[in-house]
This record gives C-alpha cells, sequence and structure tokens, in this order.
C-alpha cells in the first residue's frame, strides 16, 4: 500500500494521474438464494481502478473513497456475474454470499467483452473495495497488483520509467516487473496472429480433404456413365458440352456443401465458446462460397478433362 500511495506523488512521478492497490481473490464460489456461481475474477481495488482499466458503470453506481476506507461489503459486477447468478432479478441492493461474506451489490458493469489475454470472459468479474476483499477473502499482506494510470496517451512511457525508478529506489532491487498495455497488446497481436496460421492450416488441409473427395465423386460418376458419354458423343456432342456438364456438377456439388458449412457456421456463432461471442463478419459468408466454387472448379476440372476426352467408340464398348 505504501508503494500505491508513493505512486502518485507529483514530485516523483508527475506523468501518473492514478494508482489503484489491487489484490486479487479469483474464483470465488458466490450465491444469491439458491443460485450459485464462481467468479472468474473477485477483484479488491479503489474508485481510480475503473478509470485506469476503462470500466464503465451500466447500471448502479460504483463505490465511493469512504466505503473503501470504511472496509464497507459493496461490490460492482459484470454483466456475466449479473446474468449467471440473478437471472432476471435486478442485482442492485441485493446481497451475495461470497465465501460467507455477504457484499451488496451496487452496480452492474457496461459489457467488455473478452479480455485482454483474449482466453477469459472479462464481464465475469467483481470489483469491491481492497479493505474488505483483504479483511474477508485474502489477508492484508503484499498487493496482487497496481494499476496505474498515466495523465495522458503520450505519457505512458515516461510513466512507465518513474513508476519503475522510484519503485527501484523504495525496494533497493528490481523485484518487481512493471507492464504496459502496448506490450501487452503486442503480445496478444503475436497469439492471434499464431492461431490464425494455425486455424489457416487447418482449413486448408480441410478444403484439400473435400476437393479430394469431390474429385473422386467424379471419377466414379464419370465412370457409371460412360455409356451415356458416348452415346452423346456420338450424336454431335461437342467437347465443351461433356467438359461444361462435369465441370458444372462438381462446382455445385461443392457450393452445397459450402452452403451446408455456412448454415452450421452461423448457427454455431449464436453460442458462446469458453466464454466469448462469435462474431460473424458478412463478407465471411461470401468468401466461404467463393472458395467452395473455386474448390468444385479446380478439383472438377481432371474428372471433367477425362469424361470430355473418352472416345466416342470406346465409351459405347464399356461395360
Amino acid at each position: 500500500m505504501e508503494d500505491a500511495k508513493a505512486l502518485v506523488d507529483p514530485s516523483s512521478t508527475p506523468s501518473v494521474e492514478s494508482a489503484s492497490p489491487v489484490v486479487n481473490a479469483s474464483s470465488q464460489t458466490t450465491t444469491y438464494l439458491t443460485t450459485s456461481h464462481s467468479i472468474g475474477q473477485f477483484v479488491g481495488s479503489d474508485p481510480a481502478y475503473f478509470k485506469a482499466s476503462n470500466k464503465t458503470i451500466r447500471r448502479g453506481s460504483l463505490f465511493t473513497a469512504e466505503q473503501v476506507a470504511a472496509g464497507a461489503k459493496v461490490a460492482v459486477i459484470g454483466q456475466t456475474v449479473a446474468e449467471e447468478l440473478f437471472g432476471r432479478v435486478d442485482p442492485i441492493g441485493k446481497k451475495m454470499n461470497v465465501n460467507g461474506a455477504f457484499f451488496t451489490v451496487t452496480g452492474v458493469l457496461a459489457e467488455s467483452g473478452s479480455s485482454s489475454s483474449g482466453f477469459q470472459d472479462a464481464d465475469d468479474i467483481a470489483v469491491a473495495p481492497y479493505t474488505a476483499v483483504q479483511g474477508t477473502l485474502t489477508s492484508y499482506g503484499a498487493l496482487s497488483q497496481i494499476v496505474v494510470q498515466a495523465k495522458t496517451a503520450g505519457a505512458v512511457d515516461a510513466a512507465q520509467a518513474e513508476v519503475t525508478t522510484l519503485l527501484n529506489q523504495r525496494h533497493g532491487s528490481t523485484d518487481f516487473q512493471v507492464f504496459n498495455q502496448a506490450s501487452l497488446q503486442s503480445a496478444v497481436a503475436e497469439s492471434s496472429e499464431t492461431f490464425t496460421v494455425l486455424l489457416g492450416a487447418v482449413a486448408a488441409i480441410s478444403l484439400l480433404v473435400g476437393g479430394i473427395g469431390v474429385t473422386n465423386i467424379m471419377l466414379v460418376t464419370v465412370t457409371e456413365r460412360t455409356r451415356e458419354i458416348g452415346i452423346r458423343k456420338a450424336i454431335g456432342a461437342p467437347r465443351g458440352a461433356i467438359l461444361g456438364q462435369f465441370i458444372t456438377e462438381a462446382t455445385i456439388l461443392s457450393l452445397i456443401g459450402g452452403v451446408l458449412g455456412v448454415v452450421a457456421g452461423v448457427v454455431g456463432g449464436q453460442f458462446k465458446i469458453v466464454g466469448v461471442q462469435p462474431v460473424i463478419a458478412p463478407w465471411s459468408i461470401g468468401l466461404a462460397l467463393g472458395v467452395s466454387v473455386a474448390i468444385g472448379l479446380f478439383f472438377g476440372s481432371y474428372p471433367a478433362n477425362r469424361a470430355a476426352g473418352l472416345r466416342p467408340i470406346e465409351a459405347l464398348r464399356h461395360e
């Protein structure tokens, strides 16, 4: 706590707007009447934490500095907690039992979506005064972290340097780590690129397997209809007509698979996956159908060429 207070001293850290102490008591089992929910993040902090972490109130109100000083058992909850624990009941003013301690809900946060890590539901959160969390859920030992807000976006690097220098002076050694949002965003971007490459590889393999399947089906079709092809060519059907017929059939076959895949994707996108609600970009639907047509054209060309290249006399003799 002494470090957090020292970080807002304008003489030593002029670029720092606020420094919020944070105590994490994650995965707290919470109940309301007969409903229970394990909150992913139970955070103890002060009112400045909400602005520093870009969290806004949707209903109710935030707790105050006076409530922090008094160790009041009040909490602001995220959308996921409100839905899972209270359902259709208005949570404002209700008491929730957190491992035997009753916290009164004063507000509900606006929806945030996935967290900066990308793997956690940022709305599965409850924020209470750090004094209350330390007194009921954790000990009065060291803080989990200190969330620091710079005065301006351009002062982030200066604030980080000031914080590092001050903590080095106070601790006498670098027994801490300082992260800024830019480095976190860079790490998330690298992770996203990795997953994009992996998902692209899976999609490419799926398209290859699907294309081979189209080729095999059309080859079987050509074999089964060899006599039909011979009759058509014998009565004057040009090579282009045979070629166009089988390419069209392969394309339609692939397009039907694409339509079924799009329907499955749209339906699956209506459900949350590991706490994240998928968003379907309209252009991706057109791209998926376009790729399906391309697969049909590419992998159907070989069977179509084989059918168009049959000699009429040999095709008519086929059993």
